[in-house]
């Protein structure tokens, strides 16, 4: 039985880039902030540097609304990492003839996202592959009705040998055909 099921599990929002870039916006907003006050206080809050000889219109301004801002972004990227929004797992099953896509979502009534497809639903297993300056590789479950549901990931692409070969597992797998979006 264990033979005729196949799961995938699906990285969300707790990825290096995430900590890296949370941890980033952290600490500049933080900076940025600090500056800002200390022009308007008259009292230096950042150890560094002289920030009480920034005059607080126009840039001790800017710079509190900067370091505002990037703290607000840092704040709402920590909690789609604490929630990991976006992870889950793909399951195929031969068994019941069905394909299950299951995801988590932002907090709400919605927050488990689970999606069922019977075989008999699916028209292929599609690969699209975009390069340039923001590069994507997806592989998409094709559906009769002409919907493509993602299957993989967001995030880093992954080499295209590496999206071909889990692609054509994918469709050998299911028996389905494979096809280039």
């Amino acid at each position: 039985m264990a033979q005729n099921i196949r799961i995938e599990s699906i990285t969300g929002s707790r990825r290096f880039s995430n900590y890296f870039w949370t941890s980033f916006l952290f600490i500049g907003g933080l900076g940025f902030l600090l500056a800002g006050l200390s022009s308007y206080l008259k009292i230096n809050l950042l150890p560094f540097t002289n920030s009480i000889e920034l005059s607080f219109i126009p840039q001790g301004i800017v710079m509190i609304f900067y370091g505002s801002l990037s703290l607000s972004l840092s704040l709402y990227i920590s909690f789609t990492i604490i929630l990991d929004i976006g992870s889950g797992y793909n399951e195929y099953n031969l068994d019941e003839s069905i394909i299950k896509i299951i995801r988590q979502g932002f907090p709400g009534e919605n927050r488990n996202i689970f999606l069922t497809y019977p075989f008999e639903n699916v028209k292929s297993i599609g690969i699209k592959i975009t390069d340039g300056l923001s590069p994507k590789r997806t592989i998409f479950l094709c559906l009769k009705d002409s919907r493509k549901i993602p299957l993989t990931a967001v995030g880093n692409p992954m080499p295209i040998a590496e999206l071909e070969r889990m692609a054509a597992d994918i469709a050998k797998f299911i028996d389905i055909d494979l096809e280039n979006l």
